[in-house]
């Protein structure tokens, strides 16, 4: 298992994570999301190593954007 966090830009709500989540649920390996609103983060837990690209383009389907790999 991998686990890595980024910075998401634009989330305000319950919805918004719940954009956010279920876009990056639908990448392969992916066995877990939690998005904090306040922060502005979303940390994927997964089988595999996701590309960024891949979760970039995950968020920005979601309305939203990735902005940094948090530290960790």
């Amino acid at each position: 298992m991998t686990t890595a966090s980024w910075a998401v830009s634009g989330m305000a709500c319950g919805h918004c994570a719940a954009f956010v989540t279920e876009e990056i649920e639908r990448l392969r390996g992916v066995t877990a999301v939690a998005v904090d609103v306040e922060a502005g983060t979303v940390t994927v837990t997964s089988d595999r190593i996701l590309a960024v690209a891949e979760v970039r383009a995950a968020v920005e389907e979601a309305g939203y954007e990735l902005t940094d790999p948090l530290p960790g």
